[in-house]
């Protein structure tokens, strides 16, 4: 009997064993890439969405304080201990730690808001005016607090573009941006993200590689800028990159026909893989902006999106999930990308190249523990 046991266990790990573990570790991989929005004010295991953060060990989450479909406020984010036991709850949900994400920049755009109980900060543009980066010292680490505190520790968060065009419908026009001046966004930049790792909160440059000249919003549609960016715009970019400040760098959807005559930049190998990584010389995690947007659906099909911005360099897919709503968009990317790995579209040690990023960055959750400290505006 003893025998015959031996016998059975060394045929089924020879039989199955190694193709299970090697199939477990790609699903893991895969959805680490991957970075979600969902419906609800708690962890509710009915929502399905939900369900898969957990079944495929997804990379990432991000709240929103308005569903924009239904045009209600309070989708994820109601008041400082609710959100505190929503995040929680999210991040029991996986075995690798999860990136609770949310856009905090001031201003405008901000979702932890003064009359849902939380501290705003002003607009990067009121911060640049007053040509004093301290300024924006203290913004990130009042932002880096009030984030911190709820449970965040990842803010898409400072804009480095470049204040090319003031009425740029979607950056200059909302306050979005520091500067005209590529060295006042590159200095502003640099002092709110270390107002943020204060209080162990990451940060997401964006948008690369520069939507400040451009005169549409991506939200959508196409937006060209082949006419109106220039490369001063990268100046941020290099500067912040050389002093190893960024946490992460988000892609923009923009087209530009001198980096690639074809593909925006969310999904142009010459614009991340040659530009941003081998000219730059950044390695780090990089991510889509929302892959919901329509300047990228209107244009190409999720399979073929999802695609063709991994193989042009970028390691996770924003899926806001609030432009459109799929309550199944995790299995769905989830199983588009196996497939793709399962044909030879996409290898695995592409995708494995991702994944040792994405675990590289979630190891700077550890090393920025410097305690919480309450702090006041510089005078002035």
């Amino acid at each position: 009997m003893k025998r015959f046991i031996i016998s059975f266990l060394v045929f089924y790990f020879c039989l199955c064993g190694p193709a299970a573990r090697a199939e477990t570790s790609l699903d893991d991989m895969i959805g680490q890439m991957l970075l979600v929005g969902f419906r609800g004010a708690d962890t509710d295991m009915n929502n399905p969405v939900l369900q898969d953060v957990k079944k495929f060990n997804v990379g990432g989450v991000i709240l929103f304080s308005h569903d924009v479909i239904s045009d209600r406020p309070g989708r994820n984010i109601r008041n400082p201990a609710q959100v505190r036991r929503l995040i929680s709850g999210l991040k029991s949900l996986t075995r690798t730690p999860l990136l609770v994400s949310v856009d905090q920049e001031g201003g405008r755009v901000q979702r932890l808001r003064k009359e849902n109980g939380f501290m705003e900060t002003p607009s990067a543009a009121e911060l640049g005016a007053t040509f004093d980066p301290s300024r924006s010292r203290w913004a990130g680490r009042i932002v880096g607090i009030v984030a911190s505190e709820a449970g965040f520790n990842l803010d898409f968060a400072p804009v480095v573009d470049v204040n090319i065009n003031p009425e740029s419908p979607a950056i200059g026009a909302l306050g979005r941006s520091f500067s005209s001046s590529p060295r006042l966004v590159a200095a502003c930049s640099r002092e709110f993200i270390n107002g943020l790792h204060e209080s162990g909160v990451l940060s997401c440059i964006k948008h690369f590689p520069g939507h400040g000249s451009a005169r549409a919003d991506s939200h959508k549609g196409v937006t060209d800028v082949t006419r109106t960016w220039t490369r001063h715009e990268l100046i941020p970019y290099e500067t912040l990159i050389r002093t190893g400040t960024p946490d992460m760098i988000m892609t923009a959807h923009i087209f530009n026909a001198r980096l690639d005559p074809k593909y925006p930049a969310t999904l142009s190998t010459a614009t991340i893989n040659g530009l941003l990584r081998r000219k730059l010389g950044w390695d780090g995690v990089v991510i889509t902006d929302d892959l919901n947007m329509k300047a990228i659906t209107s244009h190409y099909g999720l399979r073929e999106s999802i695609r063709l911005a991994i193989l042009a360099g970028a390691d996770m897919l924003l899926f806001g999930n609030n432009l459109t709503y799929d309550p199944l968009i995790v299995r769905t990317a989830h199983g588009i990308i196996k497939e793709l790995v399962e044909e030879g579209s996409i290898s695995e040690t592409r995708i494995a190249q991702s994944h040792a990023r994405i675990l590289k960055l979630k190891e700077k959750l550890t090393q920025h523990n410097a305690g919480l400290r309450p702090c006041t505006p510089p005078k002035g």
